[in-house]
């Protein structure tokens, strides 16, 4: 049987989000966690299959996690059966220096491949192309998207810099998107999923051996169901 383990916070959606995955997915264990100690004592715990924060507190959590594995980093896997794609950073302390998106982009990368799908990815920045030398701070993130996209295409992998134009990106179906840092990631993230409800399935973990699924503490019901799907599905029978 497959054991997935959950945190129960503030947000009770949570809890009937496992009633419902439980009628039809009988054979797969839910165990509640109510603390952030419980639930990194799950993830550390070989004999459950994988983790989702639910509705806990997320700094913690992390900062725990990051101690055993420094380079953590998260991708908010996005899927309306039309439109999919990972948007990563989303941490607000994540994504902060090129090295960290690029490394970041090579884990969504290696994800889309073992599920068997290609990647097409949108390199994002905090301004068009010609906003250049409007504003030092958009400079330089433009300066930065550029230099991210071009270590993207030195690993042969399909990528273009689609500047602010995130729009653009999801028209061209880009399964990949990196957004300029953890804080646009995380606006972005909520503006698409909290606010206009695309369906997320939660942000997959990168950086360790174990499967983590990170998710917001405002979820809805439907959205934490989905994320025990995901859950449910990378797990190795």
């Amino acid at each position: 049987m497959k054991r997935i383990a959950i945190g129960v916070g503030k947000n009770e959606n949570i809890i009937q989000a496992c009633h419902i995955f439980k009628e039809k997915h009988p054979k797969t264990d839910v165990i509640l966690v109510y603390s952030d100690e419980d639930l990194i004592k799950a993830v550390l715990d070989r004999k459950i299959d994988a983790v989702i924060r639910g509705s806990l507190p997320a700094s913690n959590i992390m900062n725990k996690l990051k101690e055993k594995y420094p380079t953590l980093s998260r991708a908010t896997y996005v899927n309306n059966g039309e439109i999919e794609f990972l948007l990563t950073p989303v941490g607000i302390d994540e994504g902060n220096t090129i090295e960290d998106r690029f490394r970041m982009t090579k884990s969504c990368i290696d994800f889309l491949k073992q599920v068997g799908k290609t990647p097409k990815i949108a390199v994002l920045a905090e301004g068009r192309e010609d906003d250049f030398g409007r504003d030092s701070a958009v400079s330089n993130s433009i300066k930065e998207s550029r230099k991210l996209t071009k270590l993207i295409q030195e690993t042969g992998e399909n990528v273009k810099n689609y500047y602010i134009l995130i729009e653009s990106a999801i028209k061209d179906e880009c399964n990949i998107i990196i957004a300029p840092n953890g804080r646009v990631g995380n606006i972005i993230f909520r503006t698409m999923v909290l606010v206009n409800s695309w369906p997320s399935y939660g942000a997959v973990t990168f950086g360790m051996d174990r499967i983590y699924i990170d998710t917001s503490r405002e979820q809805s019901i439907e959205g934490y169901i989905r994320s025990l799907i995901l859950a449910e599905e990378l797990i190795e029978d």
